[in-house]
């Protein structure tokens, strides 16, 4: 099915009113604890108070969805280059926000271009959860995007609607493992199950993954032996308003059973 004649496109941006609203970003770090660095960090949508995402996504809507996106990768952008940040910038969007790749890309790869952010750093979440009917055409997306040089990511997978249909279909760089999931791992022999299944599966696809909303170190522990490396949650660091903040866990290795590896743990507060 062809995506363009049923969205109103790049006319609606041009002539949409005002957006209504401003917002700013916070930053939330993902780390690589096998090489004791930090990975990415991921921008998130706050109020200008700091106050959380909910009251600002319920303001958006079919009018001025694709206003707000655009507006969100460039916010994102630029708080990035001006907080001089070194790691991979990870931005979340709304594939139903897209109308035609190759047009809707150019405010991005301008903000990219004017703030002299690499746009090999920049990654693209789209969240499982928001329901896209034309798998084609979010295909599309994806491999536009990767013929730019980003990359790309499933985020809150098993949280939504059609997780391995997507992946049947295409796959990303990244894919995101949904906190429900991660609850109590430790303590859940079905939740142990999924997860390992999903790992499995991701490996053989060439897929690495996150693991997000850690916050116990027995998560971290049982999903390190699942051989997942990447992770994301309030046990590394909380979000942090217009600022990057410090991990307080960089490194957490697997020594031998009853011998603490030197910069095993690293703690900062």
């Amino acid at each position: 099915m062809d995506p363009i004649p049923t969205r109103s496109g790049c006319r609606a941006c041009r002539d949409a009113e005002p957006l209504g609203f401003d917002f700013t970003m916070a930053f939330q770090p993902i780390v690589d604890t096998a090489e004791g660095r930090v990975f990415a960090h991921e921008a998130l949508v706050r109020g200008l108070d700091g106050g959380g995402a909910g009251p600002l996504l319920a303001r958006v809507n079919d009018s001025n969805r694709y206003q707000f996106d655009q507006r969100c990768r460039v916010k994102a952008i630029e708080l990035a280059a001006r907080l001089d940040m070194q790691s991979a910038l990870s931005i979340n969007f709304m594939p139903n926000a897209v109308y035609r790749p190759e047009l809707c890309i150019r405010t991005t790869l301008e903000a990219a271009e004017r703030c002299n952010f690499p746009v090999s750093n920049i990654i693209f979440e789209f969240t499982e959860a928001e329901r896209v009917m034309d798998h084609g055409f979010l295909r599309s997306i994806i491999e536009d995007y990767r013929r730019r040089g980003f990359r790309t990511a499933i985020d809150d997978f098993g949280a939504g609607y059609s997780g391995l249909n997507l992946l049947a279909d295409f796959q990303t760089d990244y894919l995101k493992i949904d906190m429900a999931l991660i609850r109590d791992l430790h303590l859940s022999h079905s939740r142990q199950v999924i997860v390992e299944s999903i790992v499995e599966m991701c490996r053989r696809l060439g897929i690495q993954v996150i693991a997000e909303g850690v916050e116990t170190e027995d998560e971290l522990r049982r999903l390190q032996a699942m051989g997942i490396d990447l992770f994301q949650g309030y046990l590394i660091a909380r979000p942090a308003f217009e600022a990057l903040p410090e991990p307080r866990i960089l490194n957490l290795g697997q020594p031998p059973s009853g011998v603490r590896a030197p910069g095993e743990v690293r703690l900062n507060g």
